[in-house]
């Protein structure tokens, strides 16, 4: 046997090498050539360019008071439903959200999976040379040891073991009986808790707690739906707003030139003066630039909606307008306000959440309650002993003799103070308070949000109605001024103003209308449901492993 110990001291010497040639490889940081942590980010981090308007001038801008043929880009009528389901198929942050709930319900199954068997094995080899004083020691010894086995654990706080160990034994003492000599040993284990973390309530609560986060994944979830659906109904009735706004501009600027054209019409018949040409080209020029707001209005409008719908064929920056079918429809209602606040009360998902958040903390508080308990765990081993001078030997001998080994102990561990248990069992009844006080907290809020959705309602259509009585009256005062005019009684001016107060109460109409939608919409949210009478259902995410 001491043939081999040149060979050992060579292999040795190798891993030696290995290990002094490693050291300098172990000492260079790997993620020195990282993009995003690289000098020049760092420094891009530090600096705030200008913006430099002076590359951008533009050349002098045209007369825009001639009329010049735009063409239109290509337009795609919507209904409110149709912008819904694009939301749902498309929108980004709804697919941000639906992700959350395969998020915890990983953390279920990951939960779960703590009591899964667990099957485990070992292998080693040492070869020992030692100095000895007596003949009757070997100076040199070699063995192979392997084990496997399985462990099961159990959901009251133990587990049961079941192993094979197997080794074979060589040594250059003369007097050894077996030489090689191998050993089988059968053996069957059990241990159990049986203060802390003992107990099936306690072991499983965490799957428990997961399953709760879950629900609220589940819940936060359906909050994000209604709101993003809330938020394109909101958007659609803005565009709607934006779309009557120009309109109502543009048939503002074509009685601004039907004005022009009766003022010059009357100073060639020469019944009127000739500033009244230049006092009504004045309103025809006055027009165009509540135009040029009112069509920026209406793109911002049309970008705030596509980005919502995110829809492949509708790009933010492209050029096809969106079209709203749906048109506002005012309908009076008598709201039973404390049906409302019940109603919500009911099913506001933040209530739902806050008492899953509740059943939680309670499950926290029992486990840190058990946390503070001395430790003490009951274990006992059976074994079957095979010895023999080859393994079929050893093996049979587990089987076929009574070589039987038993243990059986008990440990005990007592915290001299116990400090970190105890603060852990008062920052779980304190987050319990403190959950407490915030479901309290968000009841009042959900019960102030309805009442206010309630009462802006109504003043949305009282709205409606004084702005429509406005819009009649203003256009009757029109009508007459017009009149005035062609019987020369009153000037361009005083019918330029008649039309600009009829265009500002018939915008103040579509206004009033799309805030009447809106607060329809606003106290929908606040009972925790979507305006409309579709359904719509939402589904996780999937995960899609990839080949």
């Amino acid at each position: 046997m001491n043939s081999q110990a040149p060979r050992y001291a060579t292999v040795a010497r190798l891993l030696l090498l290995l290990a002094c040639l490693s050291i300098p490889a172990c000492m260079r940081d790997p993620f020195a050539n990282q993009a995003l942590t690289a000098d020049d980010v760092r420094d891009r981090l530090h600096l705030i360019e200008p913006m430099g308007f002076d590359d951008y001038t533009a050349e002098p801008a045209a007369d825009t008071t001639d009329d010049k043929p735009v063409q239109a880009p290509s337009e795609i009528s919507v209904t409110l439903a149709q912008c819904r389901a694009w939301a749902m198929q498309n929108n980004l942050d709804l697919r941000v959200a639906v992700v959350d709930p395969a998020i915890a319900q990983t953390n279920v199954t990951q939960e779960e999976a703590r009591f899964e068997s667990l099957f485990f094995s070992n292998l080693s080899y040492n070869d020992t040379q030692t100095p000895t004083a007596s003949n009757l020691v070997g100076s040199e010894t070699n063995s192979a040891n392997g084990s496997l086995g399985v462990r099961v654990p159990t959901r009251t706080g133990g587990a049961v073991t079941v192993d094979f160990a197997t080794s074979r034994f060589e040594t250059d003492n003369s007097f050894a009986t077996l030489n090689p000599s191998f050993d089988a040993d059968l053996s069957i284990s059990l241990s159990h808790e049986l203060l802390r973390n003992a107990g099936l309530r306690v072991n499983t609560a965490p799957i428990q707690i997961a399953r709760l986060s879950a629900q609220s994944a589940n819940a936060r979830t359906k909050i994000e739906v209604i709101r993003a659906l809330a938020a394109v109904d909101r958007s659609y009735w803005r565009l709607y707003a934006a779309q009557q706004e120009l309109d109502v501009r543009l048939s503002q600027h074509e009685l601004a030139k039907a004005q022009l054209e009766r003022a010059r019409r009357l100073v060639e018949q020469g019944n009127a003066a000739e500033v009244e040409i230049i006092r009504a080209e004045s309103g025809v020029a006055d027009g165009l630039e509540a135009i040029i707001i009112s069509e920026n209005q209406l793109r911002l409008r049309q970008r705030e909606l596509k980005r919502l719908l995110n829809h492949p064929d509708l790009p933010i920056g492209g050029p096809t307008l969106l079209q709203p079918l749906t048109p506002a429809n005012p309908v009076a209602y008598d709201l039973p306000a404390d049906k409302l606040v019940d109603l919500a009360m009911a099913g506001r998902l933040e209530l739902l959440e806050i008492e899953l958040q509740m059943a939680q903390d309670a499950l926290n508080i029992e486990v840190a309650r058990n946390a503070t308990l001395p430790m003490a765990a009951l274990e006992y081993r059976y074994t079957r002993n095979g010895l023999g001078s080859n393994f079929s030997d050893a093996f049979e001998q587990d089987f076929n003799e009574n070589f039987d080994a038993h243990a059986i102990g008990l440990r005990v561990e007592v915290p001299l103070g116990n400090q970190s248990a105890r603060a852990a069992l008062d920052r779980a009844l304190l987050v319990r308070l403190q959950r407490s006080a915030t479901s309290a907290q968000r009841e009042a809020q959900v019960r102030q949000e309805v009442l206010d959705a309630v009462d802006n309602l109504q003043a949305a259509w009282q709205r409606v109605l004084a702005s429509r009585q406005s819009a009649v009256l203003t256009a009757r005062v029109l009508a007459a001024e017009q009149r005035q005019f062609e019987l020369g009684l009153n000037t361009s001016t005083d019918v330029q103003d008649a039309q600009t107060r009829f265009a500002d109460a018939q915008a103040s109409e579509a206004r009033a209308l799309v805030d009447y939608q809106i607060s329809q919409i606003d106290l929908a949210f606040a009972t925790g449901t979507i305006l409309g009478s579709a359904q719509v259902r939402w589904q996780p995410t999937e995960l899609i492993e990839q080949d």
